[in-house]
């Protein structure tokens, strides 16, 4: 892509099952109005062509919706059924401590509808006790390998006021020794471990970071350097709407000081390979 020409975009981390919950947890109120100061409309029930408008407006061709195993989302699967030119998955909700109908299911909705990839954040579930180096994440690594499923990981300190420590980069650095198979990618940025992320993402191949739920203006000048040299294929964008709406991040990622051929990358190419097996060729 040349000179002018509206850039494509994918958004790797859609919400739109907040409006299907009559009352949040109190802990997503706190996000919502410490964390990123939002309006009380943040988690009201969001319709198709409202999304799509926005999407439309900023060149976002493809996002991926969050869903879940135990609470199946009605609005995601609903979006997909109607447009799966537009739109796929990312599976969450996975027991861990039960595996194997936990693990199946997976499978078969991995086979029957158009995941992404799958997801879990460490410090939400088990009070933050089991960071992804404890063996009872092993199954899932295995499972997703087997079914060439990326998975994705929070890393870095959540806004929730519960424990981060789960969550520090640094555990995924025997994931990725002992799976090197396994598709993964730290979601929700690294902070206050940018160093720790980009030295990973340096040392293993298969291993990349996503920027959800940051700001791109915000994101550190570590990340932005690797970006530009090291790391052209290794970060992928996403919103986190409507926490962060594309509106806001998708005018910001294009103002970075980045080459146009890293833009591409960081906003579509990279996520387009990496989550739906488009070689670079392809691109």
């Amino acid at each position: 892509m040349t000179g002018d020409a509206r850039r494509e975009v994918i958004d790797c981390l859609v919400n739109v099952h907040f409006g299907e919950t009559a009352k949040q947890p109190d802990f997503m109120l706190k996000v919502r109005d410490d964390y990123f100061k939002g309006p009380s409309s943040l988690y009201d029930p969001v319709e198709l062509p409202q999304l799509l408008d926005e999407m439309d407006a900023h060149g976002v061709v493809k996002a991926i919706l969050m869903d879940n195993l135990r609470t199946p989302s009605v609005t995601a699967r609903k979006f997909v059924a109607e447009r799966p030119d537009r739109f796929a998955l990312a599976i969450g909700g996975i027991d861990l401590l039960r595996p194997v109908p936990a693990l199946r299911e997976l499978s078969a909705v991995a086979r029957d509808l158009p995941v992404a990839y799958a997801v879990v954040g460490p410090s939400f579930w088990g009070d933050g006790r089991y960071p992804p180096s404890d063996a009872v994440y092993y199954p899932l690594y295995a499972k997703c390998a087997e079914l060439e499923l990326p998975l994705c990981v929070n890393t870095g300190i959540p806004g929730p006021p519960i424990p981060g420590e789960a969550q520090h980069p640094i555990h995924l650095d025997r994931v990725c020794v002992r799976f090197p198979e396994l598709k993964l990618c730290m979601i929700h940025g690294a902070d206050p471990w940018w160093d720790v992320a980009i030295r990973l993402l340096i040392k293993y191949r298969n291993l990349r970071l996503m920027t959800s739920a940051w700001s791109p203006k915000r994101l550190p000048d570590s990340l932005l350097h690797y970006m530009r040299t090291r790391g052209r294929d290794k970060v992928i964008f996403a919103s986190d709407w409507p926490v962060l709406r594309q509106n806001r991040v998708v005018p910001e990622a294009l103002a970075l000081d980045l080459p146009p051929d890293v833009l591409d990358n960081y906003l579509h190419h990279n996520a387009a390979e990496f989550f739906f097996g488009r070689r670079r060729e392809e691109i």
